[in-house]
């Protein structure tokens, strides 16, 4: 069994309440009773080595430690630890792009990089808890006809999401504009199950893309269940062969 420094561990306040009852000793924590969901502790891990990356990335351009500290809830030794530290990989730098997820995908991240996006630019945070549930497959964007996915989403009375028409038309054409300048555009997500796909983010790039005739966009599918893995490979393997697969 490895030991960890509790102050690189706990938030300080915390820290100070179990000090009262025991300092400058080893103490056993056992597991919960309760089996942990899938991801819980990388996506911790994930968290940490994004949060020590912003930590020295914020000391490097000149803020102290003591209003890291403050910040971050951390003691002076743990945040001095950190940002001196340069024994963690560099980390990836997220955003909203195909570059990014392509980039995760390569390093093995790609729920990483799918749960940051839904947290933060797709604002769909209960589509992120709901994939934390069950561990996934998921590939590394891959190139694929825009003809296998329909919209859930638009102005039209068939569609499971409607949206005003007059909104949906006016960030359609913002989208084709950014098509248009050739934009570092994030790719569709999309889930395969009983032999379809459903789009679950980019329901308006999808029109764009339709609008000007494109017909090949960037995707990044998830599977849950091992035989829709197998039968998504049968079909559509050509796709994804030179793609990373994880799964988390």
């Amino acid at each position: 069994m490895s030991y960890r420094n509790a102050q690189d561990i706990f938030p300080e306040s915390l820290l100070r309440q179990i000090q009262k009852y025991v300092s400058g000793e080893t103490v056993y924590i056992p597991a919960g009773s309760v089996k942990k969901g899938w991801g819980e502790s990388s996506g911790y891990q994930q968290f940490i080595r994004e949060r020590n990356a912003d930590m020295r990335d914020a000391f490097s351009q000149g803020k102290t430690i003591g209003e890291l500290m403050e910040q971050y809830a951390l003691s002076y030794d743990s945040v001095k630890h950190i940002v001196y530290s340069r024994k963690e990989a560099p980390m990836l730098k997220y955003s909203a792009t195909l570059s990014s997820a392509k980039a995760y995908g390569e390093a093995g991240k790609m729920d990483a990089w799918i749960h940051l996006y839904l947290n933060e630019d797709g604002r769909n945070i209960p589509f992120s808890d709901g994939l934390k549930l069950f561990d996934r497959y998921y590939f590394s964007p891959a190139l694929m006809p825009l003809r296998l996915f329909r919209r859930c989403a638009g102005p039209e009375p068939d569609m499971k999401y409607r949206i005003d028409p007059d909104w949906f038309a006016l960030h359609v054409e913002k989208l084709e504009r950014a098509i248009r300048e050739d934009a570092d555009m994030p790719p569709l997500i999309v889930h395969y199950v009983d032999g379809e796909f459903e789009l679950n983010d980019g329901n308006h790039r999808h029109k764009a893309y339709e609008n000007l005739g494109v017909e090949k966009v960037w995707v990044i599918v998830w599977i849950t269940e091992e035989k829709e893995y197998q039968d998504f490979l049968d079909r559509y393997g050509e796709y994804v062969k030179d793609c990373k697969v994880i799964r988390g």
